[in-house]
C-alpha cells in the first residue's frame, strides 16, 4: 500500500511538472503567435491601402517576407506571390475570406497544402469586395520557443519517463473497468460507484433517444406515405430554383424522369407557363398558372417561403384538372347546343304565329298552321324533357325507388308504346327470353330500354327488324338490342352517347329527335349500376349491350 501511495505521489509530481512546462510552453505559443498575428494584420492593411490606391502595380513592386493573396469577390484567385493564380483553386470557400467579405476583417490559422507548413492568415476586404489575404508561418514561433527549451531538456526527458511508466501502470487500472462500459445498456455494468449517476443518466437518455428516433421514424413514414401516394405533385424549391424534395405525383404530372443528384426545377420541365411560375415566385410573387403538357391540363399553384423577409425558396403544387376543364367544355356545348336546339322550334312558333297575326294567313290554311305550330311546340316540349331527364340524371336529384321489376314485362309494354312507329316504318320487333327479374329503379330503366328501342324504330330501314334478348345470370342480367338499321361509322362510335350529338343531322331533323336519347340512357345505366358496349357496322345495323345486377345493395345506393 505504501509503496502504491509512493508511486502516485511521484506521478503527480511529475505530472505537475510536466503540466507546467506544458502550459508555460503555450502561453509563449499563443502569445508570440498573437503577436505575429497582430503584425499580420498590420501588414495587411498596409497592403490593403496600397492595392486600393496602385492596384496590382502595387503587389508587383512588393517584397514582403509574407506570402500576398489577392482574390475576387467570387473566390477567384487574382495574384499570389508564391504560386501561379491561375493554378490555384477557388478560394470563396476559405475561412478567413468568407469572415473577411462578411466582417471586413477576417484571421484564420490551419494548415497550408501550397505552403506545406502551419500557417497564420489575416485578410481585409477592399471597397470593390475583393480581398487582400497575407499569410505567414509559424516557425518563427517555434524557433522562439525551441531557444527556451534547451535548459529544462534535461529535466523534461526525465519526468517524461517517469510519468511513462506510472501513467502506464495507473491507466489500465483505472481505466479497464470504464473501457468495459457497455453503453447500450448501461443498467448491466458493474463498475465504479461514482459512476452510477452517469450510468442512470445514460440510460434515460437511452430511452429517450429510441423514443424519439421511432417517433421521427412514424412521421417520415407517414408523411412518405402520404405525398407517395397522393394524386397532386409537389415541389420543394431553395433560393437559386433547386429541387430539395418533390413526390411521384409531380414528376408524373411534369412528364419528367426521377432527377440524380441536384437539379434545378427547369431540368423537370421547360415548357412557358411553368418557367413563369417558378421566375415569379422565387422573386416572391404567388403565382398561378395552368399547363397543357401531353393532352392534360394541371393547374400550379406556386407560393413563395419567406424567412427573415426574403424569400427563401418555394413551395409548387401542381393538380390533374383535366377532368375538370373536360365537363367545363361539356358544361359550354351543352350550354349552347341547348340555346340551338331550343331556338329553332321557337323561331318556326314565332313565325307562323306572326303570319296568323298579320292575316297572311287563308281561313282554309289556318287549321295547317295551327298543326304546324303544334308539331313544333311538341318538339320543344320534348327537348325540354329530356333536358330535365339528363340534368336529374347527371345530379342525382331523382328520388330513386328501388323495386322488383320483370324486364320482359316491360319489354313488352315499351313495344305496344312503339307499335305505330313500328308500323309505320314498316319494321319488325322481336322479343327473345322469359321472366327475367331484378332490382332496379323502374322509371329510369323505363327511360334507358324505350330510348334504346325508340333509336333501334328511327334509324332502321323500311322492313327492317329488331331483335331484343334478355339474358337471366346468376348475379347480373344482360339486354341486348340488335337492329338492322343505318348503323354507326367507326369514327362516331366514341361521340354517340355525347349530348345533342348526332351522326346524320338531316336525318335527324326528319325524324324529330333531340339528339338527348343515348346520352340518357348511358346516364341512366350508371345510375343503375351497369355497364354498356356498343357494336355497330355502317349498313348492316347497330347492337347496344346493356348489363345490370339483379340485386341492389346498399352501399352501391349510396355511391
Amino acid at each position: 500500500m505504501t509503496a502504491k501511495l509512493f508511486r502516485n505521489s511521484m506521478a503527480v509530481a511529475v505530472s505537475v511538472m510536466a503540466l507546467s512546462i506544458i502550459l508555460f510552453m503555450g502561453v509563449l505559443y499563443q502569445y508570440f503567435s498573437d503577436q505575429m498575428m497582430e503584425a499580420l494584420g498590420t501588414e495587411t492593411w498596409l497592403v490593403a491601402r496600397g492595392v486600393e490606391l496602385e492596384g496590382l502595380n502595387y503587389l508587383d513592386g512588393l517584397d514582403s517576407e509574407n506570402r500576398v493573396t489577392w482574390v475576387a469577390a467570387d473566390g477567384t484567385v487574382l495574384f499570389d506571390s508564391s504560386t501561379d493564380s491561375a493554378a490555384m483553386e477557388n478560394h470563396g470557400n476559405r475561412e478567413e475570406i468568407r469572415e473577411a467579405q462578411e466582417n471586413r476583417l477576417g484571421a484564420a490559422t490551419r494548415y497550408s497544402s501550397t505552403l506545406a507548413e502551419q500557417t497564420l492568415y489575416s485578410a481585409r476586404r477592399l471597397s470593390d469586395g475583393t480581398v487582400i489575404r497575407l499569410a505567414s508561418s509559424q516557425r518563427t514561433v517555434w524557433l522562439l520557443l525551441l531557444s527556451m527549451v534547451q535548459p529544462i531538456l534535461v529535466i523534461l526527458v526525465l519526468a517524461l519517463l517517469l510519468s511513462v511508466v506510472l501513467a502506464s501502470r495507473l491507466s489500465r487500472s483505472i481505466i479497464r473497468p470504464i473501457a468495459e462500459l457497455d453503453l447500450e445498456h448501461p443498467e448491466d455494468c458493474d463498475a465504479y460507484d461514482e459512476l452510477a449517476p452517469l450510468l442512470t443518466r445514460i440510460k434515460r437518455q437511452n430511452d429517450t433517444i429510441k423514443q424519439q428516433m421511432g417517433q421521427l421514424q412514424q412521421k417520415q413514414t407517414e408523411f412518405s406515405a402520404l405525398t407517395e401516394n397522393m394524386a397532386e405533385g409537389f415541389l420543394l424549391l431553395d433560393r437559386q430554383g433547386r429541387v430539395l424534395s418533390h413526390n411521384p405525383g409531380a414528376l408524373r404530372l411534369l412528364g419528367a424522369e426521377e432527377p440524380v443528384g441536384e437539379v434545378n426545377a427547369l431540368f423537370l420541365n421547360r415548357e412557358e407557363h411553368f418557367r413563369r411560375a417558378v421566375d415569379e415566385v422565387l422573386e416572391g410573387h404567388r403565382s398561378r398558372q395552368v399547363l397543357q403538357m401531353n393532352g392534360r391540363c394541371c393547374q400550379l399553384l406556386a407560393d413563395p417561403v419567406w424567412k427573415d423577409g426574403e424569400p427563401a425558396g418555394a413551395v409548387l403544387v401542381l393538380m390533374d384538372v383535366t377532368e375538370q376543364e373536360k365537363r367545363e367544355e361539356l358544361r359550354r356545348e351543352f350550354t349552347a347546343n341547348v340555346s340551338h336546339e331550343l331556338k329553332t322550334p321557337l323561331t318556326s312558333i314565332s313565325g307562323f304565329a306572326e303570319i296568323m297575326q298579320d292575316g297572311f294567313v287563308k281561313d282554309e290554311d289556318v287549321k295547317v298552321f295551327a298543326g304546324r305550330i303544334y308539331k313544333e311546340a311538341q318538339r320543344l316540349i320534348r327537348l325540354v324533357g329530356d333536358v330535365i331527364r339528363i340534368s336529374r340524371l347527371d345530379e342525382g336529384g331523382l328520388p330513386y325507388q328501388w323495386e322488383k321489376l320483370d324486364l320482359y314485362s316491360l319489354t313488352h309494354d315499351i313495344f305496344s308504346t312503339l307499335h305505330e312507329a313500328a308500323e309505320k316504318q314498316e319494321v319488325h320487333m322481336y322479343m327473345e327470353g322469359g321472366s327475367t327479374v331484378l332490382d332496379t329503379v323502374p322509371t329510369i330503366m323505363e327511360e334507358v330500354l324505350y330510348n334504346v328501342c325508340d333509336n333501334a324504330v328511327k334509324y332502321n330501314h323500311r322492313g327492317g327488324e329488331i331483335f331484343v334478348r334478355l339474358k337471366d345470370g346468376e348475379d347480373a342480367v344482360r339486354v341486348n338490342v340488335r337492329d338492322t338499321g343505318i348503323g354507326i361509322p367507326k369514327e362516331d362510335q366514341e361521340r354517340i352517347f355525347e349530348r345533342f350529338y348526332r351522326v346524320d343531322k338531316s336525318h335527324s331533323k326528319e325524324i324529330g329527335g333531340t339528339g338527348l336519347g343515348l346520352s340518357i340512357v348511358k346516364h341512366g345505366v350508371k345510375t343503375l349500376n351497369g355497364r354498356l358496349w356498343l357494336n355497330s357496322e355502317p349498313g348492316q345495323g347497330t347492337e347496344i349491350i346493356m348489363e345490370f345486377p339483379k340485386h341492389h345493395m346498399e352501399k352501391e345506393a349510396a355511391v
